[in-house]
């Protein structure tokens, strides 16, 4: 991105809805963790696939209202030139973390700093309501998303089996945690 286009970041308000599912779009995936346990750590491998192949999650169909000038939950939405190029979806979670239900950037931004501009958002509003960390999940087959969480300083806390019981593409959720020191 250059110098002359300027980054900023808003709070969702009315005006912006439309501009929610605009960061939705297709992703690659090529490779998947594969997480191991031993004596209470988490360890994983990557496996690449044979085949790369393009998904999108479905757009989101929220009450959006309720992540306006909430306390609990935000959701912020980053700008370049008056176009919407990134969003990320919050929420104080009873563990005291910041869950992050959702972090998207459009395909040509990706590697930019987007990403890591938004979660560093997430993270100073977290600490603002005294929450000990940020916690996330991604599936097993989207090694870029996870590549890019462990970049930013997370670290895989646990997995799950049977959560995509229903897509036979998905082995495993995998739970990511960042702690606040």
């Amino acid at each position: 991105m250059g110098n002359e286009s300027k980054l900023i970041i808003s709070s969702l308000n009315n005006e912006l809805i439309d501009d929610i599912n605009m960061t939705n779009d297709f992703f690659e995936l090529y490779g998947r963790v594969v997480p191991s346990l031993q004596s209470g750590r988490w360890s994983y491998k990557e496996v690449f696939f044979n085949k790369t192949r393009k998904t999108r999650f479905p757009d989101d169909k929220l009450d959006w209202s309720q992540y306006i000038n909430q306390e609990d939950k935000a959701l912020f939405l980053v700008y370049m030139n008056n176009t919407c190029i990134g969003q990320i979806r919050i929420i104080k979670d009873w563990n005291r973390f910041c869950y992050i239900e959702s972090i998207s950037t459009k395909k040509e931004y990706r590697g930019s700093g987007v990403g890591t501009l938004l979660l560093n958002k997430a993270e100073e509003w977290a600490k603002q309501r005294q929450l000990i960390g940020m916690s996330l999940e991604t599936q097993d087959d989207n090694l870029g998303a996870c590549r890019f969480y462990v970049k930013q300083g997370f670290t895989l806390g646990g997995v799950d089996t049977l959560k995509q019981s229903y897509n036979p593409n998905i082995e495993t959720t995998l739970y990511w945690y960042k702690v606040f020191k």
